[in-house]
């Protein structure tokens, strides 16, 4: 009996340590290569489920007869449980290893998906994006230290330019995808889709990443910052999201304010005193970090703004799932085209000129559509990709390429908590600006007239380009100190 035991607690004690890869394949020419294939396929996949979801959400909230700012949390819980623990499982990373937490994340994701395609309520398909949330913080904040840590230097901008391709189809394929799933056989598909890319990145993860080659010694995890990163999250997004419908002085939404607000503040605090922090302020100190980290922050609050706001615009103008989501696909199929471009030149040119006129060219693009309406859609849409995916692996080099040695992961998970945050920002702040413009409060946006639909879309698209505006004139007028690379 002894002796069977400590077989199956060998067997076991095996999952958790990282796996040699086999000779052929770390001995080939193309084995770094090879790392950012099985990182395309977790970005891909993260991409791809994050831009079906915010098509699906209309269809959503009707067949389960549910409010705006109810549905809205399908997409918010997953981005608050990401949110919460990416930094952590990137710190966690730098200790047990990149490749271990990678690869599991594909079968966390995974799971998460099937359950979804299963959950019977609102509230259970919440809970099961909850737990999709956790594997996808395992993907994305690994991703680019397992790429920044594998490649050369000299390839380092195109590879995680490739990893901006990937992510870019993923976003390209998903509305084009959504849109066939949700007219042939409803929501449920479009979480089930992600079965087959997850059992492939499963196994390829576990034979094609490499051991970690760097660790850091275990500390005391910050399990207190996770919680309170949460807190400060969730409290001002839980505001933002219901405040609409039920007034914005209720006073239950106005305790979940402030309590968001003393979490980050007890946030900044905990991380100060603490041996292993969640998140090492001091790190935001320096210059290509912190305004690296902040600006991407506003690129993907301006892209999934964007995403969220146009598939209820097309709705109100009875523009069917199909044709919305071929529509939609534009804006990431330009991402596509100029994220590689800027990910081979960036190391000869240097990065303001596709940091500052990628979010410059973005802001151009969401005027276009603000003035326009529907007759500017289209083109502005892929201005705005152009943008977009000329700023993003630019911005991603130059932060990835100032981690101080042995905190790759740390700026990994950091660099996807700022994705996280600026995602779920953009989807309460485009919620906001839409159904407040168009007046229809949660009751459904899809029985508003043209002019209202066109004035929602108007007053959303502004906002949105003048946050992008902003940054891209702050980039190009900054100090060209901060703009160099820290070895």
């Amino acid at each position: 009996m002894h002796r069977y035991e400590g077989v199956q607690q060998f067997r076991w004690r095996r999952l958790l340590v990282e796996p040699r890869r086999p000779d052929a394949v770390r001995n080939s020419l193309r084995a770094h290569w090879y790392v950012v294939a099985t990182v395309c396929i977790g970005a891909f996949m993260g991409q791809l489920d994050a831009s079906i979801v915010t098509l699906a959400l209309p269809r959503l909230g009707r067949d389960l007869g549910a409010s705006v700012g109810a549905v809205e949390w399908v997409a918010l819980a997953y981005l608050l449980a990401l949110v919460a623990t990416v930094t952590t499982v990137g710190h966690l990373a730098d200790r047990v290893g990149r490749k271990l937490l990678y690869t599991y994340g594909f079968g966390v994701f995974t799971l998460g998906s099937l359950l979804c395609g299963l959950a019977p309520s609102l509230l259970v398909l919440i809970a099961a994006r909850v737990f999709q949330g956790i594997g996808a913080a395992m993907l994305q904040a690994n991703s680019v230290a397992l790429i920044t840590e594998a490649m050369p230097r000299p390839l380092l901008g195109r590879g995680i330019g490739m990893q901006g391709t990937a992510q870019a189809l993923g976003l390209g394929v998903g509305p084009a995808v959504g849109g066939a799933l949700l007219a042939l056989g409803g929501w449920r598909l479009i979480f089930l889709v992600n079965l087959p890319a997850g059992a492939v990145g499963l196994v390829l993860g576990w034979l094609l990443l490499p051991r970690s080659r760097t660790r850091r010694e275990s500390t005391r995890s910050d399990r207190a910052g996770s919680l309170l990163i949460a807190l400060g999250a969730g409290g001002p997004l839980l505001y933002l999201s219901l405040a609409r419908n039920a007034g914005y002085t209720h006073p239950v939404l106005l305790i979940a304010l402030v309590v968001g607000l003393a979490g980050i503040i007890l946030f900044v605090f905990q991380e100060r005193r603490h041996e292993a922090p969640m998140v090492d302020l001091s790190l935001l100190r320096l210059p290509s970090l912190s305004i690296g980290l902040s600006s991407g922050l506003v690129s993907f609050m301006v892209l999934f703004g964007t995403l969220y706001v146009v598939p209820y615009y097309l709705s109100a103008l009875h523009v069917d799932p199909a044709s919305t989501g071929l529509r939609l696909a534009l804006l990431p199929a330009a991402i596509g085209i100029s994220a590689p471009l800027a990910g081979r030149y960036v190391d000869h040119t240097g990065e303001r000129l596709f940091t500052a006129g990628g979010m410059t060219l973005a802001g151009l693009g969401l005027l276009e559509i603000a003035w326009q309406g529907n007759a500017g859609l289209l083109p502005g849409l892929a201005v705005t990709g152009l943008g977009i995916g000329a700023f993003t692996p630019a911005n991603n080099a130059t932060i990835m390429a100032a981690a101080p040695a042995g905190r790759a992961g740390l700026v990994s998970g950091l660099l996807n908590m700022t994705r996280g945050l600026g995602t779920a920002l953009g989807v309460a702040i485009a919620s906001l600006l839409y159904t407040t413009a168009v007046g229809s409060f949660g009751t459904g946006t899809a029985q508003v007239s043209l002019t209202t639909a066109n004035h929602g879309l108007t007053i959303t698209m502004t906002g949105l380009a003048t946050a992008s505006l902003t940054v891209g004139l702050a980039l190009l007028t900054r100090p060209a100190k901060a703009t160099a690379h820290t070895q």
